[in-house]
């Protein structure tokens, strides 16, 4: 059984809460894209945890947790992550994190050039988290990466590395005038970092094609959502992978396997971290109620995230991307202290309506055409069965069904563990 968790709008749906409530079911749990540029946050009995790159499966003790080589990995803060689960009491060793010797490395030279390059685009950059993820995407499809397996050997991979660095420093000190990369610098990075990583590195290819032969459940968790994804989502404003439920098997290493089931995830309203159009955003008073009753600030950056009502336009092209069999509604409870709430139904340009999601480009031309639902003003985050929600809440559920034409099976109404209702 293989299964991906993903996003179906901006990204912040609510995955990582997913992945922990679901991957009791699972045998692995395995991220197949992105890097730490987000966080997924889990809250349960041990606390509230931020993970940008182990896998949310990582929390359950009987959980085999897989990084892919579709992900590019910040050695350094994979180890600082590391250490700040095992500090809170989390059990992590070879045999339950597993990391693809195919994955490439995210350097400090990747940070500082994705920080030179949103300071010299200034008030026209892309909203990057500065943490290098574009170059090291880039530097991948350059043929210019450090992989994980070669940690273990440091004479080869040194040599590589100042040819690398040579190439680097054409960019960073000939074109942006920064401080030039030490050769000596980046291989102490790497063999620090390595030497700790080393024992977790294997052909998880292998393991994965083995496993699921077996019959052993697969989970696979994207990082973002379909708007992000390098081809689909709202380009040029996306991440730098693909973060569709297709590309699963591939960035996991197991082309060979299909998927089983795809649940797409996504919020009761819309939120949005970064640039790029966002044709439902609210402003001033309104946005900031909604963001506060959301606590709606990104789990990697703490910037504030922009927020508007639901999107049944580009939630509808969301599902069809991510091929969404199941779909998981999560913080309904956020809505509970509306009168009304409001949910675009269509956008419209001179006049006319569409509710076919338009070329990114095309998007700021865009107005959000508005349906107004009464809301149910009454705490619901003890709810654990349908029959428990208000009338009100259930006709939001099933509007927002009828509009997108999806299955909602799960949905979330507090960010505990068990505050969530099976459809």
């Amino acid at each position: 059984m293989l299964t991906a968790i993903s996003g179906i709008n901006w990204g912040d749906e609510g995955k990582g809460r997913m992945v922990d409530l679901l991957s009791s079911d699972y045998d692995i749990v395995c991220r197949y894209q992105g890097g730490n540029n987000a966080g997924h946050t889990v809250i349960n009995e041990r606390g509230k945890f931020i993970l940008n790159l182990l896998p949310s499966g990582i929390l359950r003790e009987d959980v085999v947790n897989v990084m892919g080589n579709g992900m590019v990995i910040d050695v350094k803060h994979l180890v600082e992550e590391m250490g700040r689960l095992t500090d809170a009491g989390i059990k992590i060793t070879p045999e339950n994190l597993k990391i693809s010797d195919k994955a490439a490395i995210c350097m400090p030279y990747h940070v500082e050039r994705d920080c030179l390059e949103e300071a010299r685009l200034s008030d026209k950059k892309f909203g990057s988290t500065r943490r290098g993820i574009a170059p090291s995407y880039g530097d991948k499809y350059m043929k210019k990466s450090l992989r994980m397996g070669e940690l273990f050997d440091m004479d080869a991979l040194k040599e590589r590395l100042a040819d690398i660095v040579e190439w680097e420093n054409l960019t960073v000190a000939g074109v942006y005038g920064g401080e030039p990369i030490s050769v000596n610098a980046m291989a102490e990075h790497l063999k620090k970092y390595g030497e700790i990583l080393k024992p977790f590195i294997c052909d998880v290819s292998l393991y994965l094609d083995r496993e699921a032969k077996k019959g052993k459940k697969i989970m696979f968790e994207a990082q973002l959502g379909a708007l992000r994804d390098i081809d689909f989502g709202i380009y040029p404003y996306t991440s730098s992978s693909n973060s569709i439920a297709a590309y699963a098997p591939i960035g996991a290493g197991i082309p060979n396997h299909k998927l089983d089931l795809s649940i797409g995830i996504m919020k009761a309203y819309s939120t949005c971290v970064g640039e790029g159009p966002f044709t439902v955003e609210y402003f001033g008073e309104k946005a900031e109620t909604l963001r506060k009753a959301g606590g709606e600030y990104g789990a990697a950056t703490g910037r504030p995230r922009r927020v508007g009502p639901f999107d049944a336009v580009a939630s509808k092209y969301g599902i069809r991307m991510q091929g969404a069999d199941e779909i998981a509604l999560t913080k309904l409870d956020v809505l509970s202290d509306m009168d009304e709430i409001e949910v675009c139904v269509a956008y419209e340009k001179d006049g006319k309506q569409t509710t076919d999601f338009p070329f990114p480009q095309h998007l700021n031309d865009y107005k959000p055409v508005l349906k107004t639902l009464k809301g149910w003003k009454k705490d619901i985050s003890g709810c654990r069965k349908k029959e428990d929600l208000p009338k009100e809440a259930l006709d939001y559920i099933a509007f927002i069904e009828k509009i997108t034409e999806a299955k909602i099976k799960y949905v979330s109404v507090g960010a505990e563990r068990e505050a969530y209702i099976v459809f």
